[in-house]
């Protein structure tokens, strides 16, 4: 990802447009065949002697374009004929965005063949969903994982748009009317490229569309995060659920030994914090004065190779972390039944108004139970269980039987329609 934004990389591209550009001229007849042939065999650049220009003449393009006559020769006179420096800058910043989408799109799917990789581990091992950080009814982790799963096939499908969007050209001249240049030099130079011509160009091309692959890398970063920060929590001390993976030889604190922290998980947050940082900028970015100024090509210098290299990093990172998540069954059931079977509250609830009770009357009936098995368990002493508060009380017994309570804590309930929800994320 970082070879893309060097300045090699930059220059080679500018000198490919450079190049269809003038093939599609002589084509036209408009210069010498041979001075595309020139072009195309000599065509050359010397990135030191680029920037000792540029020191000088204060223009970037100007600079490349001396350093690449100075091996094309006299030809180089027909090199750049009624271009701006933006329809080569714009249209190397679109073959540049196209190369990153593709690395990018890539990474998405490793990110999302490790989580397929845990869906299938534990679509069954059961554990606790919680809202509000709070126990609420059981799961499984293979649900927890397709909801991620989910939104990366999302922002997969984000990424291949945003590609599409970014995957205009313009060689239109200044102000963008083809008043020096055929527009056929653009529809050549796009097809070779494989991108295609904007629609209206002005002198560069809207901003609008950047800022959408800039908003879609800010959205993926915020899923990134959204898992990141679940494994965080599943590896806190009084959760451990699932934790990164810890090598041998690993160290996770230089003051305390017994140290195993979610660093990896840890970082990527921080990283998420830093490819948000350029959605901002880039929606700044669309408004330009009148048919162009360069306001935002400053931006664009810094939050390009930013964002994408970030976002490319954090993929790889995510893709690994959670393709080698330790994950523990045993302690997901231990959490699950610490609460002494509140869980199934709403079972009850729903139970006692089956049963006749209305919800106001059922509702304080389980609640007042409910919490009798808080206050037990709180000291970090008691044992009281949810069902043996029920028992003891007589409005419950009146209504729900031995054989009703049996169906009412089971945890097959919670999991009779998760292989289906699953099904439908793995599909999407």
């Amino acid at each position: 990802m970082a070879d893309i934004f060097e300045q090699e990389n930059k220059f080679r591209i500018w000198l490919e447009v450079e190049t269809l550009a003038l093939e599609q001229m002589a084509n036209l007849g408009i210069v010498p065949e041979s001075a595309a042939k020139a072009l195309r065999d000599k065509g050359d650049f010397d990135v030191d002697r680029i920037n000792e220009i540029e020191a000088e003449v204060k223009h970037d393009v100007i600079a490349f374009l001396t350093s690449v006559a100075e091996y094309v020769g006299e030809d180089s006179r027909y090199v750049h004929q009624g271009m701006t420096s933006s329809d080569v800058v714009d249209t190397s910043f679109a073959v540049m965005l196209t190369q990153a989408a593709d690395l990018l799109i890539a990474d998405l799917d490793k990110v999302l063949n490790a989580l397929k990789k845990q869906i299938d581990a534990h679509e069954k091992t059961l554990c606790i969903g919680r809202s509000h950080g709070i126990h609420g009814e059981p799961t499984t982790f293979g649900l927890k994982m397709a909801g991620h799963f989910a939104a990366f096939k999302r922002a997969k499908r984000r990424m291949i748009a945003a590609k599409d969007e970014v995957s205009t050209i313009t060689i239109s001249g200044a102000v963008g009317t083809y008043a020096t240049l055929d527009p056929s030099i653009e529809e050549y130079v796009a097809d070779k490229l494989g991108l295609r011509p904007e629609t209206v160009a002005t002198q560069v091309i809207p901003r609008d569309r950047h800022a959408m692959f800039f908003a879609t890398l800010g959205i993926i970063a915020s899923s990134i995060e959204n898992l990141s920060v679940e494994i965080r929590h599943l590896q806190r001390t009084e959760v451990r659920e699932a934790e990164e993976y810890f090598s041998p030889t690993q160290k996770g604190s230089s003051a305390m030994p017994h140290k195993r922290n979610p660093i990896s998980s840890e970082n990527l947050t921080g990283q998420a914090r830093i490819i948000r940082a350029a959605v901002t900028p880039a929606l700044e970015n669309v408004a330009l004065w009148h048919e162009r100024d360069i306001s935002h090509s400053s931006v664009e210098r810094t939050i390009l190779p930013d964002a994408c290299i970030s976002a490319d990093y954090a993929l790889n990172r995510l893709a690994n972390v959670v393709e080698n998540l330790l994950v523990y069954p045993e302690r997901m059931q231990h959490n699950l039944e610490m609460t002494g079977g509140l869980v199934f509250s709403q079972r009850v609830l729903l139970a006692l108004t089956q049963a006749g009770i209305s919800r106001e009357d059922a509702y304080r009936i389980v609640q007042r139970n409910a919490m009798k098995v808080w206050e037990d368990r709180s000291s970090g002493k008691g044992s009281l269980s949810l069902r043996e508060a029920l028992e003891a009380d007589k409005d419950v017994t009146d209504k729900l039987d031995t054989a009703a309570l049996d169906g009412i804590f089971d945890y097959s309930h919670y999991t009779k329609h998760i292989p289906d929800i699953i099904a439908r994320a793995l599909k999407s």
